[in-house]
């Protein structure tokens, strides 16, 4: 990584700290920014009772920096998450699950009042797609859905080797046209054997902190 994209990534990190309600519950996602901003939240953990986590990498990371993590079944709604982006557009539209840990990052950004997502300046497209959009899939139904998928024009890669934390497998799809992120976020989701799809675009974040090594700029 270089050193102004690292820059760039905890300054978004770092602009994130400045939504967090004193003594709040908050969410929390997965991937290098969202890394950067439990070691900043680490400095500052008075700020915030407990965090829910998306994946057992940040339980970790955040139990390691001397932050509560709480079961989301018990800590309700949630006023806050914050998750980074693998790709995202000026409406907020997302691909994530590169990290694998999609399904779980959408649950806690769904049960959250406000989603504000952290990123550098390189991942900011016109259009969604560059970025294989991932699909967590139930194992038994990976080769159905990549026959399926090949009808959108899509071809799925199984990540072959890696399994996520609830047990599933991931397809990571190439060659998408995302013109309308809601409507195939929706057509994807229905098919058999899906269990998420790596479109945040129904429910896209709220704030987009795009970090820079001059800055960031808030995108709403």
């Amino acid at each position: 990584m270089s050193t102004e994209i690292d820059q760039g990534k905890r300054n978004a990190a770092s602009a994130a700290l400045d939504y967090l309600d004193k003594d709040a519950v908050i969410g929390v996602g997965t991937g290098s920014t969202v890394n950067l901003f439990i070691e900043a939240l680490a400095a500052r953990r008075d700020r915030v009772r407990a965090a829910v986590s998306s994946s057992n990498a940040s339980t970790q990371r955040l139990a390691a920096a001397g932050i509560t993590v709480v079961d989301l079944n018990t800590a309700g709604e949630l006023g806050i998450y914050v998750d980074g982006a693998d790709e995202a557009t000026r409406a907020r539209h997302l691909i994530k699950g590169g990290g694998g840990a999609l399904t779980r990052e959408k649950i806690v950004a769904a049960a959250a009042a406000r989603f504000v997502c952290i990123t550098d300046e390189r991942k900011l497209v016109d259009r969604l797609g560059a970025f294989p959009l991932p699909i967590e899939v139930i194992p038994m139904a990976r080769s159905l859905v990549t026959r399926s998928l090949s009808r959108y024009g899509g071809r799925a890669v199984w990540r072959e080797g890696y399994v996520t934390d609830n047990g599933n497998d991931i397809l990571d799809v190439h060659d998408l046209v995302i013109d309308d992120p809601p409507r195939l976020e929706r057509d994807l989701n229905q098919l058999a054997g899906v269990v998420t799809v790596g479109l945040f675009a129904i429910r896209p974040a709220d704030v987009l902190i795009v970090g820079s090594s001059q800055g960031v700029h808030t995108i709403r």
